[in-house]
């Protein structure tokens, strides 16, 4: 009975598999979703009281090209590490972040 549990989630994760990279974009591109909240909020907090030009300058420098960059730079990484896994790993990795990103969201009320 395990062995075909595996045998299932390791076929999943097959399907999955050439779909890696854009699997990786997605999960990157949620947790920046998630934490850039708390990141903005606090560059908020630090900007306060400063000339309008360098809060927007600040903004468009961390919002497009930071985390543009992080995306840019973390998807191969992560791609990387998600197709060097086995099958049956890499399936409950991709679903188990995914269930933790959606649950981190939602505690942050930003779902």
């Amino acid at each position: 009975m395990f062995e075909q549990l595996v045998a299932i989630i390791g076929h999943l994760g097959n399907m999955l598999r050439p779909w890696a990279f854009d699997i990786a974009t997605a999960m990157v591109v949620c947790l920046i979703l998630v934490f850039s909240a708390d990141v903005n909020r606090f560059i908020k907090r630090q900007l306060t009281g400063h000339s309008f030009f360098l809060r927007t300058l600040v903004f468009i420098l961390i919002n497009a090209f930071g985390y543009g960059l992080l995306i840019v730079k973390t998807t191969p990484w992560v791609a990387r590490h998600i197709v060097a896994m086995p099958s049956h790993w890499m399936f409950l990795l991709i679903v188990s972040m995914f269930i933790f990103i959606g649950y981190w969201a939602q505690r942050n009320s930003q779902a």
